[in-house]
């Protein structure tokens, strides 16, 4: 070996000991940069025995990396639900303390606490059917149940409508970060082709996908030239060399009878009833589930229990010579009723239930007809139960009492038993909500963690050890110090040559 290919050697070492701390300092000041890789600097040996820095190599861990994204989608999903069931079970946040020696009275929102309310003003009418106090207590009461259903009601759609609109925020982030994807991914693959270390456009590309995945669940393939290819987790094209678009028309406000706009990509619906490919997962599929599922299941409890109200306290005509007239609504109506509307008619009647104006002394009606009857229409007589006048008559407070205790039939579609009595069906529709908010509290905390121990174990195997990273640089000063030893030498051999001559 003659001195000057000793000295080119010696300074490829110099040159590839600078890549080498130059990317272990990088490493270092990224230690805490969320989504960094590290990076690794491979060396090999040129053709006169020197040594090169070959290429610097990004770590990658593509199973943790489908991982972190799939509970990504998880986690956003879940917390979209549980947020907005802990809105709905507010409504029916019940208490109940013993106040008297007959048993538990109810304190709270929901309409089983008030329909138990309700019940305990009946009785005590009942026991004093002359009472004005006690009648319009009751009517107070009945309001309250109305009252409650109404909310519960207004709440759904809240719920709805606050969902609908998140949906249109998320689908204009998503096509957002299609955008920067795509402008990314592009420079990746030119890059690769030149030879030019992507290691951080790399780590922006993967960040994009884990952002595109807290909106739509997500998967990745890698094509030959280094190109990324998006679908939603159910199999929908997302990105294939360019975007393609994400669409959604905000739904407006969500009344009881309206049905959520689709999300659709190219123009195919991926959320809703008419989608081939509906997806699973991310913060769009979490509120298309409670805007089109979860909610409108609750309102049509709602509906249920506002419908038997109405029949099961409806007036029938009670006349001797014109049997026969249709029963009118009673002490629960809705504005301009003048009919009992059937069961096929029940959706959205949770939201517009009331009590009767006649017999609302705020509305200059009269309290007392709740024990005489003709509470549908003060002029007709027909529908008067107390005929007489007695200022003992308790026959119609009864027949009022029964009926929050008779079985009556519910609609199936509202996911609870079909026959039951309206107090206990609004006890079941109470224990529903909250077990329901319970799940999705819990689905939410546990989603949570996974996504906590995916980003962990993910940062664990590609992020920047700094013990590692300090031992490596201590092996390069070690190979520093050896190269200039070798300088030293070489020069030392330079100059008795020098000398020599």
């Amino acid at each position: 070996m003659t001195l000057s290919s000793a000295f080119n050697i010696i300074n490829t070492s110099f040159n590839a000991i600078a890549t080498q701390s130059s990317t272990i300092a990088s490493n270092v000041a990224n230690a805490n940069t969320p989504g960094y890789s590290r990076q690794v600097a491979n060396l090999a040996t040129t053709a006169y025995n020197g040594v090169t820095v070959e290429s610097i190599t990004r770590e990658a861990n593509v199973a943790l990396t489908a991982q972190l994204n799939s509970t990504t989608s998880e986690a956003a999903a879940q917390a979209a639900i549980s947020n907005a069931m802990t809105t709905l079970a507010a409504t029916v946040s019940d208490s109940s303390t013993s106040t008297s020696s007959t048993g538990s009275l109810q304190n709270g929102n929901s309409p089983y606490a008030q329909l138990a309310n309700f019940t305990s003003a009946l009785t005590t009418l009942e026991a004093q059917p002359n009472s004005q106090s006690a009648a319009h207590a009751a009517v107070v009461a009945a309001q309250t149940v109305a009252t409650s259903l109404n909310a519960g009601a207004a709440a759904v759609a809240e719920v709805r409508t606050q969902a609908d609109q998140q949906i249109a925020t998320a689908v204009s982030a998503v096509n957002s970060l299609l955008n920067q994807f795509t402008s990314v991914n592009n420079s990746v693959v030119s890059g690769l082709a030149s030879g030019a270390n992507v290691g951080s456009l790399s780590d922006q590309r993967d960040s994009l996908v884990t952002q595109i995945a807290q909106q739509i669940g997500v998967t990745t393939t890698v094509n030959t030239n280094g190109s990324m290819s998006i679908f939603t987790d159910s199999g929908a094209p997302l990105f294939e060399s360019t975007p393609l678009q994400v669409t959604f028309t905000p739904s407006g406000a969500l009344g009881p009878d309206q049905t959520g706009n689709a999300v659709l990509v190219n123009g195919s619906p991926i959320t809703g009833a008419s989608s081939n490919m509906p997806i699973q997962s991310g913060a769009i599929a979490g509120l298309a589930q409670l805007r089109d599922t979860i909610a409108p299941q609750y309102q049509a409890q709602l509906d249920q229990i506002a419908g038997n109200l109405m029949t099961a306290f409806q007036e029938k005509d009670q006349s001797t010579t014109m049997t026969g007239l249709p029963a009118q609504p009673g002490l629960f109506t809705t504005s301009g009723a003048t009919s009992v509307p059937s069961s096929a008619n029940w959706t959205g009647l949770a939201n517009a239930i009331s009590i009767n104006a006649s017999v609302d002394p705020s509305q200059g009606g009269n309290p007392m007809l709740l024990r005489d009857g003709g509470i549908s229409d003060t002029s007709n007589a027909n529908y008067t139960y107390n005929t007489t006048g007695a200022a003992g008559y308790t026959g119609r407070l009864q027949q009022m009492t029964s009926a929050l205790q008779a079985p009556m039939s519910f609609s199936s579609n509202a996911g609870l038993s079909t026959t039951d009595s309206i107090s206990d069906y609004a006890n079941s529709s109470v224990s529903w909500l909250q077990a329901a908010n319970q799940r999705a509290s819990g689905n939410a905390t546990y989603q949570s963690s996974l996504l906590s121990s995916a980003t962990s174990a993910l940062s664990n195997a590609t992020g920047v050890n700094l013990d590692a990273e300090l031992t490596h640089m201590l092996t390069i000063e070690s190979s520093y110090t050896a190269s200039a030893k070798l300088v030293t030498t070489v020069n030392s051999m330079l100059t008795a040559l020098v000398n020599a001559i």
